[in-house]
């Protein structure tokens, strides 16, 4: 059975809902293989990130998951890190012990161009939760892999909700324009979660009294991971709870039926001072360019959150 499970390596810069997103990929082997889990310089800077992954993979129980460090910066810019968010450790709420199991030696982008390499063609997807920087550098470094992959589903951009770090660009994406540049150029098959889906993703309260009463540690520490990055969202958006933006890609993974979209031109703005990161989405086909991305709109959120329930409550 479990060799039907999807071969998978998140990239990722925990952060709260990247955690969740985490979380919910390592209770669900049936569905995915975790190859690794690479970090990247994001929502803080890589020195927590990569810290933060073993964290995450400790308050899991899978100890044996392979962590390894990634790009401390983006291709060709100053790192634009989102603290207000998400707090000083990036996975402020939580009171979560530091990390026991060891990072891995090898650099995150050699461990992604090697794994792909070793792997057969057309068997690994990646998962981007966060700036693309590793994904393109890897790509960069190493053009023959991008026909190897068998898929990119990335939590990214946004089109009609415009943008949550300037008015319009998507926190991911701005940080390092050019390196989604070059992820959305590659000719990869690439599904992406723009905050157009993940706003409807909301953890109301009923939601997260769901995870608390699971009563585990994960269960317990996903509630109080949402409690804290709540307050922000909340008070930002006027919203009945926060939007839980990276476990969609992670679901989607699992359960694709939750989801619909479509397969659409994204562009990504690397110039303009005005809209730099933004992705320019053409959802209504007024433009005679190549669709490149399954651009997803909506999602069930009700079935979102009974999978999410469901899964971590496995840990």
């Amino acid at each position: 059975m479990a060799s039907l499970a999807r071969k998978i390596i998140i990239d990722t810069d925990p952060g709260q809902d990247d955690a969740v997103a985490i979380l919910l990929a390592l209770a669900s082997p049936e569905d995915l293989d975790v190859l690794g889990i690479t970090a990247v310089a994001g929502n803080v800077p890589l020195d927590l990130t990569q810290k933060n992954a073993r964290i995450i993979c400790e308050l899991a129980g899978k100890a044996d998951v392979k962590v390894f460090a990634g790009c401390d910066r983006p291709l060709g810019r100053d790192l634009v890190t989102a603290e207000h968010v998400h707090g000083k450790t990036g996975l402020d709420g939580p009171d979560l012990p530091d990390p026991k199991m060891p990072l891995q030696g090898q650099h995150a982008v050699d461990f992604i161009i090697d794994t792909l390499r070793a792997e057969r063609s057309g068997t690994v997807t990646l998962c981007p939760l966060g700036p693309l920087t590793n994904i393109a550098t890897a790509l960069q470094k190493a053009p023959d892999i991008a026909q190897r992959i068998q898929q990119i589903v990335l939590m990214g951009g946004a089109y009609f909700e415009v943008g949550n770090i300037t008015p319009t660009a998507e926190f991911n994406i701005y940080v390092d324009p050019e390196a989604a540049d070059i992820t959305f150029k590659s000719g990869i098959d690439i599904v992406v979660m723009p905050l157009d889906v993940t706003h409807k993703a909301l953890v109301t309260r009923a939601r997260n009294d769901a995870f608390r009463d699971l009563g585990t540690p994960a269960g317990i520490a996903v509630a109080q991971m949402t409690d804290f990055f709540e307050r922000f969202d909340k008070e930002k958006y006027g919203s009945a709870g926060a939007p839980l933006h990276d476990p969609c890609v992670t679901a989607y993974l699992i359960k694709p039926e939750l989801f619909t979209g479509r397969h659409v031109n994204v562009e990504i703005e690397t110039q303009s001072e005005l809209t730099l990161g933004m992705t320019v989405a053409d959802w209504w086909g007024v433009t005679d360019r190549a669709p490149n991305a399954t651009f997803i709109g909506d999602l069930d959120a009700d079935g979102f959150f009974a999978l999410l329930a469901e899964r971590i409550g496995r840990l």
